[in-house]
Order: C-alpha cells, then sequence, then structure tokens
C-alpha cells in the first residue's frame, strides 16, 4: 500500500489542467493529435471495436444494475393517426448498465479515501444525481490516433494471452516496439490482450472469471507516456483471477483517480490487430465518442478505427 502511494503521488495530474478541470488526460487530445489520427488512416479499411449489445453479453449479473443489454419493443407498427395507410411507427427501448458492453468509465467511476481525481470529493456522485461533476456529458468527443498494442503478438503467442496474466512495463513496451512510432501525448492505448477469443469460444464465465490486463508496475508507463486515453479488450482492465481476488482494483483506482486517465473496456480489438500485423501498419484514426449521457458515471461507445 506504501509503494501504490508512492506511485499515485509520483503520476497525479491533479491541478495540471486548472483546480476545476474535469476531464483528465483527455486534454491532451489537440488538434495535433487529431492530425496525427488522420494522418494515421493511410486505406481507409474501417473496424468497429463494440461487442455486440445485446444479453448474450459478458455480464454475469453479480454486479448490481451491470446487466447485459436488452432490446424490447415500445411499439410495433403503430398508426398514431389511427389509419395505417399514413404511417405506422415501431420503437424500440433499451435497458442496459452503462459499462455492461463496450464503453468508456468516467472519472467519477472510481476513487479512494473519499476523494476523486483532480481532488473531487467522492460526494459529487449520488444515488439521486449521478454524478454532478465529472460526468459523461464532460467528456466531449474523442478522435485522436489510436495505438495498437497487440501484446498478445509481442509476445509470440497465438490468440490470446494465460489466464489472468500480469502484463509487465516490458511487455507493454515489446507491442509498442511492434509499432515502430514513439506515442505522441493525446495518443489512445488500445490494448489486445486476445481476451475476446475467451468469450468467443467459452462463454462469459471463463471470460469475466479469470482475465489478464496490465499491472500495478504499468501504472507509470502509462502516466509517463502522456496517453490521451486507454482501453483493452477485457473486462476489468487489469488481471484479475475472481476466485482470489481482493477486489481492490490498484491499477484502475489509480490510473482513474491519480493520472485523470479515461479508461475503456470491452473493446473488440480482435480484427483490428489482424489487420494491423498483416499490413504492418499498427496505428489508426480513433473515433470514440461516449454517449453524453448527463451525470452518466459511464458511457456507452462504438469505436471505429480506420487504418
Amino acid at each position: 500500500m506504501t509503494d501504490l502511494t508512492e506511485i499515485a503521488t509520483r503520476v497525479s495530474n491533479w491541478g495540471r489542467w486548472g483546480p476545476d478541470d474535469q476531464r483528465g488526460t483527455l486534454n491532451l487530445i489537440d488538434d495535433g493529435a487529431r492530425a496525427r489520427g488522420l494522418a494515421a488512416a493511410r486505406r481507409g479499411a474501417v473496424f468497429s471495436l463494440a461487442i455486440p449489445f445485446d444479453t448474450d453479453g459478458p455480464q454475469l449479473g453479480n454486479i448490481p444494475g451491470r446487466n447485459n443489454p436488452e432490446l424490447t419493443r415500445c411499439s410495433v407498427n403503430q398508426a398514431w393517426s389511427g389509419d395505417p395507410s399514413h404511417a405506422a411507427w415501431s420503437d424500440d427501448h433499451l435497458d442496459m448498465g452503462v459499462q455492461a458492453a463496450t464503453h468508456w468509465d468516467t472519472l467519477a467511476h472510481c476513487g479512494y479515501d473519499g476523494l476523486l481525481y483532480n481532488g473531487t470529493p467522492n460526494a459529487v456522485v449520488t444515488m439521486e444525481d449521478g454524478a454532478s461533476r465529472m460526468g459523461a456529458e464532460t467528456l466531449g468527443p474523442i478522435v485522436s490516433r489510436g495505438v495498437v498494442l497487440d501484446v498478445v503478438r509481442a509476445l509470440g503467442l497465438d490468440d490470446r494471452l494465460p489466464p489472468a496474466y500480469e502484463i509487465t512495463v516490458a511487455d507493454l513496451d515489446a507491442a509498442l516496439a511492434l509499432t515502430g512510432i514513439e506515442p505522441e501525448p493525446g495518443d489512445v492505448a488500445l490494448i489486445r490482450t486476445g481476451q475476446m477469443a475467451v468469450w468467443r469460444e467459452k462463454g462469459r464465465n471463463p471470460y469475466s472469471q479469470k482475465s489478464p490486463g496490465p499491472g500495478v508496475d504499468t501504472i507509470e508507463w502509462f502516466a509517463d507516456h502522456q496517453w490521451g486515453a486507454a482501453a483493452a479488450d477485457n473486462l476489468p482492465f487489469e488481471p484479475v483471477d475472481v476466485a482470489t481476488s481482493d477486489w481492490s482494483f490498484p491499477v484502475q483506482r489509480v490510473l482513474l483517480r491519480d493520472v485523470g486517465l479515461l479508461l475503456g473496456q470491452l473493446w473488440d480489438l480482435d480484427a483490428l490487430a489482424d489487420d494491423c500485423a498483416a499490413h504492418d501498419h499498427r496505428i489508426c484514426l480513433l473515433v470514440a465518442n461516449p454517449l453524453p449521457l448527463t451525470h452518466g458515471i459511464g458511457a456507452p461507445v462504438a469505436p471505429v478505427a480506420i487504418t
């Protein structure tokens, strides 16, 4: 815990963008970062990075309210005028936890010692009003250069990391070396663990029970590279074995609360990573605009990568 406190102090971005800042490292995504993203789209190949939003999603139901998306009909072929020859309308209703499928976590999602990012008291989040500060509506459009950190290929593996594998700084450096570029402030890290293959082949329980992800020693790596945001293809971002976890989530809590780094989970990076490897071009234009839910603690997103 002492070591984690020292790390948190060193990587803290509190006050960097002013005492009232609510966006953290998203401030690094400037015109230059967006221009780098545009330059990265050489071929025009487009990849959706979202998983399907449906009841077959990865949520187990053990986190209250984090239910897999369920789409039902409000009306079907309803003629509001009373005459179906005029017009007949059909509408849907969506019920889901906002972090249940592909999403961004806002900086209101996690804190400790009573504080969120930038020294904000966690009392700004209430059951009645949600996140009155740092809500999803404060994030704005997220368009930047995405850097595909294919840890699976960097370690010479076929399609996935071992269950609950702790990704190290050396692993991330190896994945970064594959890209052939040096990241610049405001780039977005896209971390492929291969965990989506577990979901597709074995289902939601193996996918959620043991997940690989970046370990505690990578916190400073993320901060030092000044990523604008980071997203992964797993559920908890960091390594978790549900059977042995103490549920302290040290990586997420420091990255969100101290670094102010926006985190995404449940991103499907496999097809993008395959294309990047085939063309030896591991950067892309990333368009990942969060749903601007007022006072939202998280935000569903359907990210698109263009290579």
